[in-house]
């Protein structure tokens, strides 16, 4: 063995990394709720690869979907130039769920390209230069949503970024002051992640609403983690009764083939056709197996009502995590931030629940709380035997 260099080396030497230490599971496989290591170990997944496999893990319809469009062909040609039937296919099935008059799809490759996509097209449209966005949210690390991100440690290191960018607080109604006729974009998302799932005020997504309609901002809600059923409902939007005029979707799309999308109405999107033409572009945007993998991953939701099970499930999760440690449950559906209120404490508790095999994390901008985002196939036998583990970590550490 010592002449021999062993996969973790090699993933320590050639894979870049972006920690000093990162979890280092070596996947085998995984099925369902479950992650497997090269040893058979089995994880349960509840986190979903960050809010990403909501139909589980290799979902048989999904995996098939993939092998047969990878047999007629895979990547023809930069996107938007050709027909391809799995992007048109996909893309009327996307506009039949959405609220009206979100119909028009872009397809890229990731919730950050998304939202770039977005913050472009609505300087386009507008003809404006300012864009309104809040502090602990997050959209991505490229450079210019780095701009727009709500956590200044994310950004110091990378200045200059992108100017006219101002921040408000997510729920301050006195904040949306700051939306006025010199905003282009209003960037938000309407279930706050990576702050540790904070859930918009009664009447505040409204309100934000009412604000842009007065002073001509386009509304963007950013669905990369609430897309897809997270919420209980198919998107946010429609779980608050609130439309914006662009959406940004990436992770649970795919059905874990990479794929992201910007949506608005037609009229919107058009801007991007002229003055310049091809005023956003992408080699592999709308790839044909992602978006085969991604109408098997919507027709799985829809087909199994996966969606109007999540309260249900959500609910189950609340009743059974009660422990004097647990200061409180946030969140929407099955997108929840368990708080402990310590730092210190949540990563021993972590580390223990991974020794058991169970995979969770905590927050980007929220270390004092663990996430629980599974599979919206996870049963309700699993979710209890899952918080009876949780309930006995809590106790030991």
């Amino acid at each position: 063995m010592s002449n021999t260099i062993s996969r973790r080396q090699l993933f320590l030497q050639h894979v870049a990394q972006t920690s000093p230490a990162p979890m280092g599971l070596e996947a085998g496989h995984a099925e369902g709720i479950y992650i497997y290591d090269t040893n058979g170990k089995r994880y349960i997944d509840l986190i979903a690869g960050v809010a990403v496999s909501n139909v589980g893990h290799c979902h048989p319809e999904v995996v098939a979907a993939v092998r047969e469009q990878a047999a007629r062909y895979m990547h023809l040609m930069v996107y938007g130039e050709y027909i391809q039937s799995p992007q048109t296919a996909y893309a009327q099935a996307l506009a039949s769920i959405l609220p009206p008059p979100l119909d028009c799809v872009y397809f890229v490759n990731s919730g950050s390209e998304a939202n770039e996509g977005a913050l472009k097209l609505a300087k386009r449209y507008t003809g404006r230069t300012e864009t309104v966005a809040f502090k602990n949210a997050y959209h991505g690390s490229t450079q210019g949503v780095l701009s727009v991100i709500g956590d200044e440690l994310f950004r110091n290191a990378f200045r200059p970024l992108l100017p006219d960018v101002r921040q408000g607080t997510f729920n301050s109604f006195d904040d949306l002051r700051h939306i006025t006729h010199r905003t282009a974009a209003v960037l938000i998302e309407p279930v706050q992640g990576e702050a540790g799932v904070v859930t918009p005020q009664a009447g505040y997504l409204q309100a934000l609403r009412e604000r842009c309609n007065q002073t001509g901002a386009l509304l963007v809600f950013d669905e990369v983690q609430t897309g897809f059923g997270r919420t209980g409902s198919w998107f946010a939007a429609t779980h608050y009764g609130v439309t914006p005029d662009i959406m940004t979707l990436a992770k649970a799309m795919g059905g874990g083939m990479p794929l992201g999308a910007f949506v608005a109405p037609r009229e919107i999107m058009a801007a991007l056709q002229s003055r310049p033409a091809l005023g956003h572009i992408t080699t592999f945007g709308g790839h044909p197996v992602s978006c085969a993998a991604a109408l098997a991953a919507l027709n799985v939701l829809r087909d199994e009502n996966l969606p109007a099970a999540v309260a249900e499930k959500a609910a189950l999760f609340r009743r059974l995590l009660v422990h004097e440690t647990i200061k409180e449950i946030r969140g929407e559906g099955l997108m929840l931030a368990v708080e402990l209120g310590d730092a210190q404490r949540l990563q021993r508790v972590v580390s223990g629940l991974w020794n058991e095999g169970i995979i969770t994390e905590w927050f980007l901008f929220c270390p004092t709380a663990f996430r629980i985002a599974p599979p919206l196939i996870i049963t309700e036998e699993e979710i209890r035997k899952i918080c009876a583990v949780l309930i006995e970590i809590l106790d030991k550490y």
